[in-house]
């Protein structure tokens, strides 16, 4: 299983969120998981590295929904441990 942080920006971010918009975050989070077990993300979900920002990706969660992470160092032998940076739209960009 998948071990993950948030970030203080992150945690604030995701406050600002509707709940709606939380809801669709937490469906593609939810895919992301399962992906991080198989090795391979999904198409849908358009995870990439951010460019001119080493080790950070991104996916996208909605049409314009966004959150940016990094791999961290492993707590759990084998599991991948995620840091969650930044989450919303495209203006979180400004500081991935």
């Amino acid at each position: 299983m998948p071990t993950y942080e948030a970030l203080p920006r992150f945690t604030a971010d995701l406050d600002r969120l509707t709940p709606e918009q939380r809801c669709r975050f937490r469906r593609a989070v939810n895919a992301f998981v399962g992906d991080l077990r198989t090795g391979r993300f999904r198409a849908g979900l358009r995870v990439k590295r951010i460019r001119c920002t080493p080790g950070v990706f991104e996916l996208t969660w909605d049409g314009n929904g966004r959150a940016t992470w990094q791999y961290g160092p492993e707590i759990v032998r084998g599991a991948p441990h995620i840091v969650w940076r930044r989450v919303g739209g495209h203006d979180i960009f400004s500081g991935p």
